[in-house]
């Protein structure tokens, strides 16, 4: 095999891609921090190959983990299978367009779903999470799993070795090898945190079956039995994907920006990247050539056949973006200028091995990096090193070290604010974890710890009553590599989390998607001839202004007009095609740029709530969809102080309306409704209505008793366990009175997670106070 050289540059995502699949010559699956899963099929195969782009998914959370089912009889195509924060398992055929319906979105995992595989035969797809579990999903029936339970931290990396074995790599630094019953056969020790796993090729020269790679950047090969046969050095910082090739060769992709290429234990060559990290890469059967995906947003193929290299001008450029590219000074840890080589160093000396580094110390007085290339035989720059990239040059002293900034960050009225050091070249959430698990804070903090950094520039407080970024309910927060001297963080040991004091919200949207729905519900108004209540040309263009100032938060400058006709839509038009105008109030409820629910209830004399009933989505015969739209704008009234009162104003009203719904066994309703109570009883620690929260308390029991969507369980125990935070009263009543301990136990005997154990302890621990 020859060098390996760039093919093709795929631009589209819009941030990381974190997943990549290439199941043959002609299709390229990628997954992104942007929210999507795209499609990218070959057009001319060159040189240069040509690609075009198709978004397959479109969601609300990051997408971190891609596979492929192969294609069978009941699927021609195959399947595009993909996962991320939202803890849904999508699955879908590829020629599916993007509003259409998966074929399946399997739901089980109580967090972010960051690993996927498929057996060789096409029979199983295998997830893991940060619950702690990993899953095996017969394909084609969907509605079961089997959970493979045991690990003591999240789930990186999953193997489906064949059609009875599934092999995990964890956190906790174990590998086990399960059955696919869920019979755990045996658990391997590693020494580090385990973030890949790959399959090797049968009757493979080193006698292993499998290799593994982490934190320690070294690549170990295993075989079934939990023998290591060698340990590959080379890397030098977290590996994250490997991947084989058919003929037994082996690619690995890691934190130091590397792709690199293995054979016989050696490493063969080198590919650096113009980024911060190459998160994933995969093999293609067909023709042995690699595809990466990186944080530059930029899928990569590379091969080593003259007739799919492209074009010069494209492969240089890769080359300068290489060379141009900056590398941390603490990626590369403490370096002494003063004792490094000069430029003569790359004439005189040669590297002793493929990807070796060498820094060296520029007559300009800049550190550049060079790489080995044995096939060249020459050092090639591969960037610049800069003293923490990005900082604004004034350095703060804490605890003997340098930082950009030191903010000051109240978290409890009354005692000294905590010190929180950040330097611009660090990762706001991997800070933000290490700070919280350092002073022992909820982690429902972590996220708002995160958005604090990213919000300021300079010393400032952090209190309870901090606006809320994503919703951290059900999902681990996203990990992106920090320091790259520190190992990974692990999951946090039993932390506190009740009292809930942040509202939650529910604003994530796909605007065009939903304006684009309303205009088709209208175009078939206009063609049934149901002009009363049916938008003109001019409406659909004031609307088209209003959805896009909804979607670049400038809502201040909302038209009024665009306001009432999403009202007419929500509560006017046909029951069936009322849910993109429910979809919009929704998103209008929660606007904190301008007070929404005062103009709509001084408008024409009906208040927001009003407008809401007229919808019909609380009747009984309801469309679902359109209820849980509705009560998540009830949700959302809890972003702004105005809508906060108007909430505890109608709360009789509003606790009549959405009781019925309490033992609803749709996964979006349910959870909408939990998340209304969990607002509601952070409200009372305000409000202090023992009667509203003992009716909240009543309603979080009955939820409990019934409900096994583990979202829902896990969000009613939050709220119910805040209540209980009131006061002993609370406690006594929920024990004695309403029954609330056997509530809670059925309701962790159904959904049996880590997050749901943890409040259930403490709800425990205050019902026997």
């Amino acid at each position: 095999m020859g060098e390996y050289k760039l093919s093709a540059s795929l631009r589209g995502h819009e941030d990381d891609v974190r997943g990549v699949a290439f199941p043959d010559a002609s299709l390229v699956v990628s997954a992104s921090r942007d929210y999507t899963v795209r499609l990218w099929k070959l057009q001319q195969p060159g040189p240069p190959p040509t690609f075009d782009s198709t978004i397959k998914t479109h969601g609300k959370e990051f997408v971190n983990s891609v596979a492929f089912v192969p294609p069978s009889s009941a699927f021609p195509e195959g399947l595009i299978v993909s996962g991320g924060k939202d803890q849904i398992i999508d699955v879908r055929q590829p020629s599916k367009a993007l509003d259409d319906n998966a074929d399946a979105l399997l739901l089980g995992h109580g967090s972010n779903v960051c690993a996927l595989d498929v057996s060789p035969d096409g029979n199983l797809i295998i997830s893991g999470s940060w619950d702690q579990d990993a899953r095996v999903w017969p394909v084609g029936q969907w509605d079961r799993s089997t959970v493979l339970q045991g690990h003591e931290a999240s789930v990186w990396a999953v193997l489906a070795y064949d059609g009875s074995t599934v092999i995990t790599g964890c956190a906790d630094q174990k590998i086990r090898v399960f059955d696919v019953a869920g019979r755990l056969i045996r658990a391997i020790p590693t020494g580090d945190v385990v973030r890949a796993l790959c399959r090797l090729p049968l009757n493979h020269a080193s006698g292993a079956q499998f290799a593994s790679a982490g934190n320690d950047a070294v690549i170990r090969l295993w075989t079934l039995d939990g023998r290591q046969t060698a340990a590959l050095h080379g890397h030098e910082n977290f590996i994250y994907s490997l991947a084989a090739f058919p003929d037994g060769r082996l690619v690995s992709a890691g934190e130091d920006r590397t792709v690199r290429i293995w054979d016989s234990q050696q490493c063969l060559q080198t590919i650096t990247h113009p980024a911060i990290s190459v998160w994933s890469v995969a093999v293609c059967a067909q023709n042995s050539d690699i595809v990466t995906g990186a944080s530059d947003r930029i899928v990569r193929i590379f091969t080593s056949s003259s007739e799919r290299l492209a074009d010069a001008a494209a492969i240089e450029q890769f080359n300068d973006d290489v060379r141009g590219s900056s590398i941390p000074q603490q990626a590369v840890g403490n370096i002494n200028k003063e004792k490094l080589p000069g430029p003569e160093f790359l004439t005189s000396k040669s590297g002793t091995k493929e990807g070796q580094i060498q820094m060296i110390n520029e007559a300009n007085g800049n550190v550049s990096a060079y790489q080995w290339s044995t096939a060249a035989n020459q050092w090639v720059h591969v960037g610049t090193v800069v003293d923490q990239a990005g900082s604004s040059g004034r350095k703060i002293s804490h605890n003997g070290k340098e930082y950009d900034y030191v903010f000051d960050v109240d978290v409890e009225e009354g005692k000294p604010p905590l010190k929180l050091p950040y330097n611009l070249s660090q990762n706001h959430y991997e800070v933000a974890r290490k700070f919280c698990e350092e002073n022992k804070l909820p982690i429902t903090y972590i996220d708002q710890v995160a958005n604090f950094i990213v919000q300021n520039t300079q010393g400032a407080s952090l209190g309870q009553s901090q606006s809320q970024g994503p919703d951290p309910w059900g999902t681990e927060n996203r990990y992106r590599p920090g320091d790259a001297q520190e190992v990974a963080p692990q999951q946090p040991a039993k932390p506190k989390v009740l009292p809930q004091k942040v509202y939650l919200d529910i604003m994530t949207a796909n605007h065009k998607i939903i304006f684009k729905k309303l205009q088709e519900f209208n175009q078939k108004l206009v063609e049934d001839g149901d002009k009363g209540v049916s938008l003109n040309p001019t409406d659909i263009e004031v609307l088209e202004k209003t959805v896009t100032k909804l979607e670049k938060n400038q809502a201040k400058s909302l038209d009024p007009h665009g306001i009432d006709l999403i009202v007419k839509a929500a509560t006017e038009w046909p029951a069936d095609k009322r849910l993109p105008g429910l979809d919009l109030l929704r998103l209008l409820s929660g606007s904190t740029e301008s007070d929404v629910v005062v103009y709509v209830t001084t408008s024409n004399g009906e208040s927001f709530f009003d407008h809401l009933v007229q919808s019909g989505a609380f009747e009984p015969t309801s469309v679902l969809n359109n209820t849980m739209m509705a009560i998540r704008s009830l949700v959302n009234l809890f972003r702004t102080e105005t809508g906060r009162r108007f909430a505890g104003d109608h709360f009789d009203a509003i606790q009549k309306l959405v009781s019925p719904f309490l033992t609803s066994t749709n996964k979006n309703l349910i959870t909408a409704v939990t998340t209304l109570y969990i607002n509601f009883s952070v409200l009372q620690s305000v409000d202090r209505n023992a009667d509203q929260s003992l009716t909240l308390l009543d309603d979080l029991t009955k939820i409990l008793d019934t409900a096994a969507e583990p979202e829902a369980v896990y969000r009613a125990l939050v709220a119910a366990g805040t209540i209980l935070c009131l006061g002993k009263d609370f406690c006594e009543t929920g024990r004695d009175i309403l029954d609330l301990g056997t509530a809670i136990t059925k309701a962790s005997g159904r959904v049996k997670e880590p997050r749901v154990k943890i409040v259930v302890d403490e709800i425990r621990e205050k019902l026997q106070g």
